[in-house]
């Protein structure tokens, strides 16, 4: 039988992360170690856990110790999305965006190397949204990057395949623009304007077709009220049978 106080080494990595240990992580500073108990009402209560190393009894009080490792958070994440595990990948990028933005202790060089990190992990998780054909999350992390770093080709290049998806091809159409206006060169970005036109020629195509059936309707409609007025007119007048 284990004891009732659990000592576990673990990090942030995990998908599911108790009540408790997430209030303390959002305290942290990178690289921070902490050793942390945590009473049952903020672990598993009354009930019975299987973890990885041992089952945990009812009402126990847990020790962790934790260290606070964001980018490894990021590098999961990548090795994730190589793996096509797009939603695990997409939490890991969330959660290493959540805990950066609780930390507002860095020096002048660590709030640097921390937005750069916020981006990247925003990037990756527009990805994976597009990937998972979350289009409408996908653009917003897009504009969160560009509220950062207002040239970030990546994020108009990805926020533009997000609005392309969600019929928005106006929007998309000026993000491709601003994009080669940065980057002429820029292959993807291209191949996705070309795409877009298709779209947008497509749009015009069932937008004209759709046009062109009201108007023909509406001319049908308005040549059958002509005919009825002239057949109207063209009926010969009744006979006054008064006398004169």
């Amino acid at each position: 039988m284990l004891s009732q106080d659990l000592f576990v080494t673990i990090d942030v990595l995990t998908d599911e992360v108790i009540d408790g240990l997430d209030r303390a992580v959002v305290t942290m500073k990178k690289g921070e170690v902490a050793l942390l108990t945590i009473s049952p009402e903020y672990a598993f209560g009354s009930s019975e856990s299987q973890q990885e190393l041992a089952v945990v009894p009812p009402n126990s009080t847990l020790c962790y110790e934790i260290e606070l490792r964001l980018k490894l958070l990021k590098e999961e994440g990548n090795v994730l999305f190589k793996a096509r595990k797009y939603a695990k990948a997409s939490k890991r990028y969330e959660k290493a965006v959540k805990y950066i933005e609780y930390d507002s202790s860095f020096s002048e060089e660590e709030k640097k190397q921390a937005k750069a990190l916020k981006v990247a992990c925003n990037l990756n998780d527009a990805a994976c949204k597009l990937k998972l054909k979350d289009y409408k999350q996908a653009e917003k992390l897009c504009t969160k990057v560009l509220e950062l770093e207002s040239r970030n080709v990546k994020a108009l290049y990805r926020r533009a395949q997000a609005y392309i998806q969600l019929a928005d091809l106006d929007l998309a159409e000026f993000d491709i623009k601003k994009a080669l206006e940065i980057d002429p060169e820029n292959r993807d970005v291209k191949l996705e304007y070309k795409t877009l036109k298709e779209k947008m020629k497509e749009f015009n195509k069932k937008e004209a077709k759709f046009y062109g059936n009201m108007f023909a309707k509406m001319s049908k409609l308005g040549s059958l009220e002509s005919n009825k007025a002239e057949a109207k007119e063209a009926e010969p007048m009744s006979v006054d049978s008064s006398e004169a």
